[in-house]
């Protein structure tokens, strides 16, 4: 990430949630959240997947369909990149997985460097939240606005660690994060509290899981091509020019809470 568009994201002060949100039953909204997989039945009627292992052997999933994948979703697709570039990245991610957040902070640095910022690739990111704490977390980047989206995206995954735990300190937490990013205390109960936004988080997460076979974090699709796991700028380039990608480093299991031993409470 750009260093401006994070020092943007840190000191912004007009962040604005969606219009016509409600404040009452944030608390509620709360504790769906952290409860994971009761929260998403309870609210979007879809059940959180559990997997048992990290997605199973590499190159056994089927690339899925180009025109498919780029159908539009529940969500629009925000580009990190010129809209018309001639390579398109779709990384599913879960603002929770520490892969993830070691490829926002050190790979994909060099592919904007690289790729993005001369027209040649761009990068949509879809929400695969793992845990009701990283839906918080997308729904707080969504509320940023579409130009303050990846701006707010890089701060969250820079100060994953900070607030990465279980519970209501989660929250606390996260709340600290949006404050440096604009949020008033109002305006973050007003996003967290939003179950349209919410159930449409979890509607892609469905989509990537379902029609796509997204089961681990981070997995990204170069061109419709599918490479999971935790990647080098090596991996991408390959990718990009149609040559065998180098293997892949681990991947966070779907399900998994990856930062923590222990799942935020009532998962």
């Amino acid at each position: 990430m750009a260093k401006n568009e994070k020092k943007a994201a840190a000191k912004s002060s007009d962040a604005k949630a969606p219009a016509g949100q409600e404040a009452p039953g944030t608390n509620t909204t709360w504790l769906y959240l952290v409860g994971g997989i009761a929260a998403v039945a309870l609210i979007g009627g879809v059940v959180y997947w559990r997997a048992s292992s990290a997605g199973g052997t590499p190159g056994e999933k089927e690339d899925p369909d180009l025109a498919a994948l780029m159908a539009p979703g529940p969500l629009p697709d925000l580009s990190l990149g010129k809209e018309d570039a001639a390579n398109t990245i779709v990384e599913y991610a879960s603002m929770t997985c520490p892969h993830c957040a070691e490829f926002h902070k050190t790979v994909l640095p060099e592919l904007q460097a690289k790729y993005f910022d001369n027209g040649q690739a761009r990068l949509i990111l879809r929400e695969f939240p793992l845990d009701g704490l990283a839906v918080a977390a997308f729904m707080l980047a969504r509320c940023a606005g579409p130009h303050r989206y990846y701006p707010m995206v890089g701060a969250l995954f820079d100060t994953q660690e900070t607030w990465a735990v279980p519970g209501e300190d989660g929250k606390e937490k996260l709340l600290l994060v949006a404050k440096q990013a604009g949020f008033t205390k109002e305006k973050f109960d007003q996003c967290i509290g939003d179950k349209e936004l919410f159930n449409k988080i979890v509607e892609t997460r469905t989509r990537g899981h379902e029609t796509f076979g997204v089961d681990s974090t981070p997995t990204f699709f170069i061109n419709g091509k599918r490479l999971t796991g935790e990647q080098t700028l090596a991996g991408f380039e390959a990718a990009l020019s149609g040559a065998a990608s180098p293997p892949a480093g681990p991947a966070s299991p779907e399900g998994e809470t990856p930062s923590q031993s222990e799942e935020p409470s009532g998962q």
